[in-house]
């Protein structure tokens, strides 16, 4: 009995575990992601092979090298592809200037210093060069005397491509001054325009109110406190890529407090760029600030404009980022060791814009000096992408060869790519 009890159990046994087993018809299922298929390298994507390879010699191109898989994947960071193409020209174009600046030079001199960090305006072509774009604390100031009836006047920030990317207008009249502003992306176009005093009553407008900007509040109360429902007065918008006039709020602004501009007086008026938003002062005193659309990089300005019913007295723009001119003593006592071969106890990676030649300094000077830093324990590497404007890819490459702490990226620096710099930083530090 015992006997045909274990061989009924043998026998239950293997017929349980050979309904468990996966039959070898089965066709197996493709091999998927959670919500879709595997992410594939694409064959090709524009502007990558005049990217790659990097110079052979190059310490400043270590993270360069290693991104290219990460660049070509199907499911790229939205605006790769974008920036690649971007940056292939700001590449091509960095070559051949190093190519002619090495030509023409008799010395193996550093590059000359062309990055003002001050420009003054054209009173004829109404405007600024702005020679390596915009940085925190960049700022234009607007001095003028507005004419018999002026209705106004406008300040346009143009990018490398000729393309309006920040407008401000100032409408003026009886009825008061009305500060207006609105942006342009790429991917978005124009947005809705906001504008200071806002529409409706203070008490309607207090949370808008209440979120400042920088610290700032967005609009000053003296301006007004209440809006006149009426006609808007703003000037066209005589640009290729103007905003939509639909999408503009309409009404004009009713004066409790002093009026900051006066017909036949001449003013003051500065716009300056913070780390929030674009901010506005009138004869010294704040009156609006309006927060950055996402999207919007305001380092890519090229061009101040200046436009409207006023005698144009003066234009300057100042806080530009400039880079140093470096002495050989103080550079040896900057540059940072190269890499050692053995492993390494830590590894900092700091974000940062080809344009911000100050910051960078700053932290040379300051806490890269510590004795870990410099011992090469740890090392310190600013992770950069390339800019649209080519001085400041020149400047960046001198400071590249100057300090050896630069690692160059193979877009364009947008803030929408910032995920790819920290993809750099962790393979470079594997």
């Amino acid at each position: 009995m015992r006997k045909c009890s274990g061989v009924i159990f043998i026998i239950f046994l293997a017929a349980f575990l050979f309904l468990l087993s996966p039959s070898p018809y089965t066709t197996p299922r493709p091999a998927t992601a959670a919500d879709g298929p595997i992410p594939h390298l694409l064959p090709s994507l524009p502007g990558l092979s005049s990217l790659y390879p990097p110079p052979a010699n190059s310490t400043a191109h270590l993270s360069w090298r290693l991104l290219r898989p990460i660049l070509s994947r199907s499911d790229a960071i939205p605006g790769t592809a974008a920036g690649v193409l971007e940056a292939a020209d700001a590449w091509r174009n960095l070559t051949l200037a190093l190519a002619a600046a090495a030509a023409a030079r008799s010395n193996k001199g550093p590059l000359n210093v062309t990055c003002s960090a001050s420009v003054e305006g054209d009173l004829r072509t109404r405007g600024a060069r702005i020679p390596c774009g915009f940085v925190e604390g960049s700022a234009v100031t607007v001095v003028g005397v507005p004419k018999q009836g002026a209705a106004g006047f406008r300040v346009e920030m143009v990018g490398g491509g000729g393309e309006v990317v920040a407008c401000f207008n100032v409408s003026l009249g009886a009825a008061g001054m009305v500060v207006e502003h609105n942006s342009w992306t790429p991917e978005e176009g124009w947005g809705e325009w906001e504008q200071c005093p806002p529409l409706g009553d203070v008490a309607s407008n207090s949370s808008w109110q209440l979120s400042p900007v920088d610290g700032l509040v967005r609009c000053n109360q003296q301006l007004g406190a209440s809006i006149i429902q009426g006609s808007n007065n703003t000037m066209q918008n005589v640009t290729g890529n103007k905003p939509e006039d639909e999408k503009r709020p309409k009404g004009r602004a009713h004066f409790s407090g002093s009026f900051p501009i006066v017909e036949g007086e001449p003013f003051t008026a500065t716009v300056w760029a913070g780390a929030g938003g674009f901010h506005m002062t009138v004869n010294g005193r704040h009156e609006t600030s309006f927060a950055y659309r996402e999207r919007l990089e305001p380092w890519l300005v090229a061009e101040v404009k200046v436009s409207g019913d006023l005698e144009l007295l003066s234009v300057l723009a100042s806080g530009l980022p400039a880079s140093e001119d470096a002495d050989m003593a103080s550079v040896e006592l900057l540059k940072v060791p190269p890499l050692p071969k053995k492993r390494i106890f830590l590894l900092v990676g700091v974000f940062s814009t080809g344009n911000n030649f100050k910051r960078r300094m700053a932290l040379r000077r300051t806490w890269m000096q510590y004795e870990p830093v410099r011992s090469g324990e740890v090392a310190v590497r600013f992770f950069t992408g390339l800019h649209k404007n080519e001085q400041v890819n020149m400047e960046l490459w001198r400071e590249a060869q100057l300090y050896g702490d630069i690692q160059f990226m193979p877009f364009v620096d947008y803030y929408t790519l910032i995920t790819l710099k920290t993809v750099a930083i962790c393979t470079f530090g594997d």
